[in-house]
């Protein structure tokens, strides 16, 4: 079991706050918010609610299920997004247009965002998704973690090869902006590692996210 912290607490608390169409239903733009990103069926609604101990984010064998923007509160302070699967080919055109439009406006705009989680399924890691969600991420100087999950689906020495293979070329191109590591959600692998880098971006003292507009 990874160690309580006050990271795992809130976690364990955490709560459906409310879904988003678009930029301007999102939350009010304050505090500190991660998100997580990843092609449709990646392992990214498992992933989250792995790490949450809870069951925040809706799993699907059918691909692209999540369409909206999902907000969960930690505490007044905290929270954790699920941004919309994409990649898969059988959702209209139109809604991949839109998701794309309204995720560009989020990722852009959105003061309190302070990381970036992305999945990537192990055997598939660095399609065209990934490259795009890495480059945004370098453009706009954002911090980003890669969970490369499903790692139960190889054996352990494919899997490391794999997460070697991804480190350096993710460190090539992007430096120490980009960290990796191996994730099972079935297994719960790899869950004290992704607190950990939560807990940076969430706990940090140098908090430039956006500000709480009745504190004043």
């Amino acid at each position: 079991m990874p160690a309580s912290t006050p990271l795992v607490t809130l976690c364990q608390q955490s709560t459906f706050i409310k879904s988003a169409d678009k930029l301007e239903q999102c939350p009010p733009d304050w505090g500190r918010e991660v998100a997580f990103a990843g092609r449709s069926n990646a392992g990214k609604s498992s992933a989250l609610n792995t790490l949450t101990h809870a069951r925040l984010a809706r799993t699907s064998k059918t691909p692209g299920r999540t369409q909206l923007i999902n907000f969960f509160q930690l505490d007044e302070q905290r929270r954790l997004v699920d941004l919309p699967g994409y990649g898969y080919a059988k959702v209209p055109l139109a809604l991949k247009d839109h998701w794309q439009r309204h995720l560009d406006a989020y990722l852009s705009q959105r003061q309190s965002l302070v990381g970036l989680v992305l999945v990537m399924d192990v055997r598939h890691p660095l399609g065209p998704f990934d490259t795009m969600m890495l480059d945004w991420a370098q453009r706009a100087e954002m911090p980003l973690h890669i969970l490369l999950s499903k790692a139960d689906k190889l054996k352990y020495g494919a899997a490391k090869n794999t997460l070697l293979k991804v480190q350096a070329e993710v460190r090539k191109s992007f430096g120490d902006q980009v960290s990796v590591q191996l994730f099972s959600s079935p297994k719960r692998e790899g869950i004290e590692t992704a607190h950990k880098q939560l807990e940076q971006w969430l706990f940090a003292e140098d908090d430039q996210s956006g500000t709480d507009p009745n504190s004043f």
